[in-house]
């Protein structure tokens, strides 16, 4: 999913004189018609924005050398859907845990009153990860694209 339009109604910056605290930003913003009809149901992306997938090992021909990462990373994303008026939570996707020696990634999505909130961490832990890793490095980013893909199903509320 994407956004087609949208509008920033707030933001910050997070942490800008704090060196021993994560960096961050904080913002809200609105987007007309972002979920999708399905008949009686809407469906929902709850990782609105960001792609942490790669498909950097998706060819024929195997790999030769070692993947190498500029940097140690970790990164959390958060997002708070507001359900539209007359909706409720039908179904989720299951949380992911893809943890590697190289790298981790983590998922989940809840329900929170009248929101869904999506929160995802990607972690490069290791700089290098040798030919030998490399299915289970192909296997990792599978898992996030998978995930990045994931729909939340919103009913008309019985109430």
């Amino acid at each position: 999913m994407s956004l087609a339009s949208f509008r920033i109604t707030r933001a910050s910056i997070v942490n800008l004189q704090l060196m021993d605290q994560p960096f961050g930003f904080n913002y809200s913003f609105e987007s007309e018609n972002y979920a999708k009809n399905a008949g009686n149901l809407l469906l929902v992306g709850p990782r609105v924005l960001g792609v942490k997938s790669e498909a950097l090992l998706e060819t024929k021909e195997p790999r030769k050398f070692p993947v190498e990462f500029e940097a140690p990373l970790r990164d959390t994303d958060t997002f708070e859907i507001t359900l539209s008026a007359g909706y409720e939570v039908d179904d989720l996707p299951d949380p992911v845990d893809a943890d590697y020696s190289f790298a981790s990634y983590h998922s989940k999505t809840e329900a929170t009153g009248g929101a869904i909130r999506y929160t995802r961490t990607f972690e490069i832990i290791e700089l290098s990860v040798p030919v030998s890793r490399a299915d289970d490095l192909k296997t990792f980013y599978r898992t996030i694209a998978s995930d990045e893909r994931n729909t939340a199903v919103l009913k008309i509320s019985s109430k």
